[in-house]
């Protein structure tokens, strides 16, 4: 009896959630928005996949300003969800890659809710801490992309990898590529990585790790080879300073 009343007591704050966001959602489908915006990225995505999941982010990215978690999947699933799934990127992947960005509405411009309560115990400005925990999490912007083009990484079905290697190889490897561009990505943005990067190497890093986010069949190479080719400059232009002292 203790175990079914408190799980009625934990049960309330969802159910008010889910009956606040029942409201958005009615408000959203009998306007017709969501089916005009899950058309639009339909009709972009059948020409352009990216164009389709930047679309994506930026709008649940406003959707998940001042929300609280349960409300903010529930929109972002409702709203953005169907459209992934359209355009054939498996279930979860969906779900996560809408989730992750209705989340990360916490701490981007101009809302960012968790910034701003942090403000006070840093007594900084809000939109300071807002803007300078952007450009540290910008890195986590990549990781959805990368599940949405490889799967494997959610542990979903394979591709050409795992055809030709086995499926956990191609998971161990797109770990790692994973994990590659992420570093790369918030190096560029940044400035650092052995040392302080000059602005060409920043660029390298930020195309590095483009092109290891992108899933055609020759940009895999192109990426790792372009991290090579900065992590190798950057190595021996940090030592020669220590070569020249010594």
């Amino acid at each position: 009896v203790e175990s079914l009343a408190e799980g009625a007591k934990n049960a309330l704050p969802v159910g008010i959630a889910c009956a606040i966001v029942g409201v958005v959602i009615g408000t959203l489908t009998l306007t017709g928005i969501a089916s005009t915006f899950i058309g639009a990225i339909i009709a972009i995505g059948q020409d352009n996949l990216f164009l389709s999941l930047v679309l994506t982010m930026l709008t649940c990215l406003v959707l998940g300003m001042g929300i609280p978690t349960i409300p903010n999947y529930i929109i972002t699933s409702s709203l953005a969800g169907p459209a992934l799934l359209a355009l054939d990127v498996p279930l979860i992947v969906s779900h996560m890659f809408v989730f992750y960005f209705g989340i990360m509405a916490d701490l981007t411009p101009p809302v960012a809710l968790a910034a701003f309560a942090a403000a006070p115990m840093a007594k900084v400005s809000g939109m300071k801490i807002a803007l300078q925990a952007s450009k540290l999490a910008v890195a986590g912007f990549v990781v959805p992309f990368l599940a949405v083009y490889t799967p494997a990484l959610m542990l979903q079905d394979g591709g050409a990898v795992a055809e030709r290697f086995g499926y956990p190889v191609e998971v161990v490897y797109i770990v790692i590529k994973t994990c590659l561009a992420i570093g790369l990505w918030g190096a560029a943005v940044v400035g650092f990585l052995f040392a302080r990067l000059a602005p060409w190497e920043r660029l390298l890093g930020a195309a590095a790790a483009a092109f290891l986010v992108a899933a055609a069949p020759w940009t895999d190479a192109l990426g790792f080879g372009l991290a090579a080719l900065l992590i190798a400059t950057h190595w021996r232009r940090r030592r020669a300073p220590e070569r020249t002292a010594g």
